[in-house]
This record gives structure tokens, C-alpha cells and sequence, in this order.
């Protein structure tokens, strides 16, 4: 986004630390764009209304599924005409039944915060000042799980191999990336 845009990037994580994201950014000669801080998604250090954007990706269904989570606090950070947007792991429908039985195997109680476009739809649209303006399911998006799960591996990162089976034998029947996005009046 910074190099693409032009933009100005406050890179906030949780998981890595904003140490090692600076030396990524810098290798990537990007220093007087993207600034990384270390925080937790409830104590975010920023002001009402001071970002134009703000985005969440495979991160925010592990804080965000709180319904009061959006209105009360994500969304003040943006300016009224603002975008959030988000990219989790989720489902195409809810599970009506439970866990279907070919996912049984490699479910893990994590796993109850995937939810589908109409779900995460629903809570936001719920939430005053929220503009919805696009829950999709993204039809291709567990293959890009995968191929990011095999990417870890490969160079010797954290891998959950029992994720990634989980995802091959689905083959994108109920699990992939759901996408929003909205405005912020």
C-alpha cells in the first residue's frame, strides 16, 4: 500500500514485534512511510478520527466478533468519509448443524471466530455510524491460505500442517477469506 499508494502506514501488531517489523521496512527502503508499533487491539495508541483507513487483515476476527468492538472503538479511529476494511479467515454460510464432519477432525475451538459475509454483515450494520459496502466471501481465498500455510513452511516458520489438510480437504466448500469493507460517518 505504501509503495502502490503513496501512503502513510501505521503497521500495528500484536504477534510481531515492532523491531523486526522496522528491519523489514527498512530493508524495504520504506522508512519515511510505514511506522510499526507493537499493540494490542484494545489499547490502541491512537487518536479519534486520525487515520483515513483503516484495515485488518487475518487479524480481526480474533478481537472484532466483541459486537460492541467496531462502534465503540475500531471505528472512532477513522475520520467521518473513512473506509475500514477487513480480510479473515472465515466461512462461505454458517454452520447450521455444527461442524460439518470432514472439518470435525481438524477443528480447534480457535476456530469459532470464523464466521460468514452475511454474519459479520449483520453485526456491523448494526453499528451506528457503519456504512456497509461490500461482504463478500472470496472465492479463491483458500488457496491463498494454503499457499501462504506451504510459504511458512518452506522457510521454516510456524506451520500448522493440520490447517493446511484441513484446507486441502475442504477445498474451499465452507473455508476462505471474507471480505469487508464500510464507511465511517
Amino acid at each position: 500500500l505504501a509503495k502502490t499508494f503513496s501512503l502513510q502506514i501505521w503497521a500495528t501488531d500484536l504477534w510481531i514485534s515492532a523491531s523486526d517489523n522496522w528491519k523489514r521496512i527498512r530493508e524495504a527502503g520504506m522508512s519515511r512511510q510505514i511506522y510499526p508499533l507493537h499493540a494490542e487491539a484494545h489499547t490502541l495508541p491512537y487518536a479519534d478520527g486520525f487515520f483515513d483507513a483503516a484495515i485488518s487483515l487475518d487479524a480481526y476476527h480474533y478481537f472484532g466478533t466483541d459486537d460492541l468492538y467496531l462502534g465503540n472503538y475500531f471505528a472512532r479511529l477513522v475520520k467521518p468519509g473513512g473506509q475500514i476494511g477487513i480480510v479473515v479467515p472465515g466461512l462461505r454460510e454458517e454452520f447450521s448443524s455444527g461442524v460439518p464432519e470432514h472439518l470435525k477432525p481438524y477443528w480447534v475451538w480457535d476456530f469459532c471466530s470464523f464466521h460468514s459475509p452475511s454474519w459479520w454483515q449483520t453485526r456491523w450494520e448494526n453499528t451506528p455510524g457503519i456504512r456497509v459496502e461490500r461482504a463478500d466471501f472470496m472465492e479463491e481465498g483458500w488457496k491463498h491460505w494454503l499457499l501462504w500455510q506451504e510459504t511458512m513452511r518452506e522457510h521454516g516458520n510456524h506451520y500448522d500442517a493440520s490447517e493446511a489438510e484441513m484446507l486441502r480437504v475442504d477445498e474451499g466448500r465452507n473455508l476462505g477469506f471474507v471480505r469487508l469493507t464500510a464507511r465511517v460517518s
